[in-house]
């Protein structure tokens, strides 16, 4: 993979590099502020950035401002953001589009490396994976008008453990039910949400995703 590092803190832009390197990837660039990543990723177009939330100058929410500024620039371009915050304004402003290829984790629950890895990846193949916590922020502020409505417990259940990135025998062992039966829920939850067989079953998981954080 091809991926562009955007993160102040030199100690931590470079451990990201030679963590990423160690997997395999290429790091085209590594910035440490919002306008320099929106120049990077229109320049390289990488597989992925990986972006701080808070940069200079104010050291508030510069580096969620201009990952939307970058998915504006090259429509859909895989980006996750890695933070020790939640900004869940500019989350929002992520999911708009209805593209994808987005992810939000905490850094200090990052602590598995392998974890981290696989959702970089899952976020350049153009799904989806948040933090349980900034799942839980984002369904606070859910509208009167949830499109989710029709769903049961237990497909919301699913559904939030879809946008943890969690695979379909993942989502199994946490619920402690059968593959059959979480493939069973999904199928239900894209019935209910309007989500047809044409569109593929990895497209179907984003937009009900989306659809869920968005809610």
């Amino acid at each position: 993979m091809r991926v562009v590092v955007a993160d102040d803190a030199v100690l931590i832009r470079e451990g990201l590099i030679r963590l990423l390197e160690e997997f395999g990837c290429e790091v085209v660039a590594a910035v440490g502020d919002g306008d320099s990543l929106v120049e990077a990723v229109a320049e390289h177009r990488p597989d992925v950035s990986v972006v701080d939330v808070r940069m200079p100058p104010s050291f508030t929410d510069e580096g969620l401002r201009a990952a939307v500024e970058a998915r504006r620039r090259v429509p859909g371009a895989p980006v996750l953001i890695l933070s020790q915050y939640v900004e869940v304004s500019y989350a929002d402003d992520l999911l708009a589009d209805a593209r994808g290829a987005v992810g939000y984790l905490l850094k200090d629950r990052v602590v598995d490396v392998d974890d981290f890895m696989g959702g970089l990846r899952t976020v350049a193949a153009g799904g989806t994976v948040f933090d349980p916590q900034v799942v839980a922020q984002l369904m606070v502020r859910r509208r009167r008008d949830d499109p989710l409505a029709l769903l049961t417990p237990r497909e919301r259940e699913v559904l939030g453990l879809m946008a943890e990135g969690r695979s379909n025998p993942a989502i199994g062992r946490q619920l402690v039910v059968s593959d059959g039966a979480v493939e069973k829920h999904i199928r239900s939850i894209f019935a209910k949400l309007g989500l047809y067989a044409e569109d593929g079953d990895q497209h179907r998981r984003v937009l009900a995703v989306l659809a869920y954080l968005r809610s």
